[in-house]
């Protein structure tokens, strides 16, 4: 069974928030554990994110806010990390933030896997049309919820099943992916050992 590494955003998902309905209810559902939430340096939480990787191989990874910028900058610096998919729900970019502004730039490449891009039309965090660019750059699915705030409790997302069902459609999509490679590199091996 797949594992699903919860990343928490700035000031991390208290109670109620659908990151932590998420880690209560779902048996695959791990929460990577960064330090100074209220304050990140981003070196620090890349290393966090890096080490919870390394120690569940083959995870899909759900990001919220800061934690779906993180998500995308490790996955842009070390793309042989092995991550089944990424779910990258409100990402957040402010460079005149005093404690987001260290994440920024963002990535503008693909993120080699399959990955999933969840926006809103009245996020506070970023401009709808900057995430519908990132998810192109990303090379990502692009979900469009409408007009939802932040995706968190303030704009009424506590449990939200569908944040799984994506979770889980991401989890088909890598496997198909899989399969289709393992095809074609035995399709040209073979296909070399004929010429």
């Amino acid at each position: 069974m797949t594992a699903t590494l919860i990343i928490p955003g700035l000031d991390g998902s208290r109670d109620g928030h659908w990151q932590q309905w998420w880690l209560d209810t779902d048996p695959t559902a791990k929460p990577v554990l960064l330090t100074e939430l209220h304050n990140p340096v981003p070196r620090d939480w890349e290393a966090e994110l890096v080490s919870a990787i390394l120690d569940t191989p083959g995870a899909v990874l759900v990001g919220h806010s800061l934690g779906a910028v993180l998500i995308a900058r490790v996955l842009a610096q070390w793309p042989h990390l092995d991550v089944k998919a990424a779910l990258l729900v409100a990402p957040a970019e402010d460079p005149t933030h005093p404690r987001a502004k260290f994440f920024t730039p963002l990535p503008e490449l693909s993120l080699r896997r399959p990955a999933t891009v969840v926006a809103s039309r009245n996020d506070p965090w970023m401009k709808f049309d900057r995430a519908r660019d990132l998810s192109r750059y990303w090379q990502a699915r692009f979900i469009d919820l409408g007009r939802a705030g932040h995706i968190n409790i303030e704009a009424g997302y506590g449990p939200w099943p569908a944040g799984i069902a994506l979770r889980d459609d991401l989890i088909q999509r890598a496997d198909r992916s899989a399969r289709t490679s393992r095809s074609w590199g035995v399709t040209s091996l073979f296909a070399a050992s004929l010429a």
